[in-house]
């Protein structure tokens, strides 16, 4: 019998290449993205027909720069003048005791915050609030001294409630270690009761009372003068 050749294989027929059609949501996350490219030339075709218009008119420049120089020069001026008026208003602070009375605590706060910074510590700010650790003003003398002061209001001065020791305790625990006090001050419209003193010094501390205060708030001396053994700067400062 004749060979017989086997019958040709047929390759499988190749499918038609046709283009997928993309999801909705691939089509959705390309919105953005021509958008983006739309915004992108139609910014730099605003830019370029600006720079070419004033190319052309580039008498409006020199305009716009005078303008600028003058709003500029007037800005500085009022923020000078401000400044120099704030620092008047500051050096001739004055509170009476009856104002300092009827004032509400927190307002006592700021008013110790302002008479600090009438005597140079510029970066006097009442801290005072849920929180505080014992602190409501905290600021730095002309010398480098860290200050940590308590505020007491009494709203009846000195026939309200006296401050007792345990105020001095509280802001004692935390003056220190929180702040990096190198004086810590107890200031009060009233009074402070007769354990205080004996451990104010125990625990070198300082308290103005009503009398202090006065003196202080009323006159133009800084509180370092007023108050007795304030550290020296710390070395280095």
């Amino acid at each position: 019998m004749a060979n017989r050749r086997p019958p040709p294989r047929r390759s499988p027929a190749r499918r038609s290449a046709l283009p997928r059609r993309r999801s909705r949501r691939q089509q959705r996350r390309d919105i953005p993205v021509l958008l983006l490219g739309f915004g992108a030339v139609a910014g730099l075709a605003l830019v370029w027909a600006v720079i070419s218009w004033l190319l052309v008119n580039w008498w409006a420049l020199i305009v716009l720069g005078a303008l600028a120089a003058v709003g500029g020069t007037v800005w500085v001026h009022r923020y000078r003048e401000q400044q120099a008026w704030d620092q008047v208003r500051q050096q001739a602070l004055r509170y009476g005791l009856p104002q300092l009375d009827a004032l509400h605590h927190r307002d006592f706060e700021y008013a110790v915050r302002d008479l600090m910074r009438r005597d140079g510590c510029t970066d006097a700010r009442q801290i005072g609030g849920a929180g505080d650790n014992g602190a409501d003003v905290l600021a730095t003398d002309p010398v480098g001294r860290t200050w940590v002061i308590q505020c007491k209001h009494r709203a009846a001065g000195d026939r309200g409630s006296a401050v007792g020791t345990p105020d001095l305790q509280r802001v004692n625990g935390t003056a220190r270690q929180l702040y990096g006090a190198d004086v810590v001050l107890i200031v009060t419209n009233g009074r402070f009761s007769t354990r205080c003193a004996p451990l104010a010094q125990q625990l070198h501390m300082h308290l103005v009372d009503r009398r202090t205060l006065a003196t202080w708030a009323g006159g133009g001396r800084p509180l370092w003068e007023l108050l007795p053994k304030i550290p020296p700067p710390r070395k280095g400062r």
